[in-house]
């Protein structure tokens, strides 16, 4: 099923993106609000949303750097080791 969705995403445009994380961002602070204060029938569903909210964000994030140069991905490199050694 994940990778069913994971593939519905990546039809998407960026711009369609952005407008679905933010509807499922505010979905789930609804959900979680109503979970502390009524309970929800089925709690696993803020689990699910938040899966939903995280794998939208790795295709943004995967076009992102898929829209990189090679000289900034050689910056990116150098900014990650040196956070390593840190």
């Amino acid at each position: 099923m994940a990778s069913n969705k994971f593939t519905e995403l990546q039809s998407f445009s960026d711009a369609d993106l952005q407008k679905e994380v933010s509807n499922i961002q505010e979905q789930y602070t609804k959900m979680n609000f109503e979970h502390a204060t009524r309970g929800l029938e089925k709690p696993l569903e803020l689990r699910e949303v938040r899966r939903d909210i995280a794998r939208i964000k790795t295709e943004v994030r995967r076009r992102e750097l898929a829209a990189m140069s090679a000289e900034q991905l050689a910056g990116r490199s150098k900014l990650r080791e040196r956070r390593r050694r840190n």
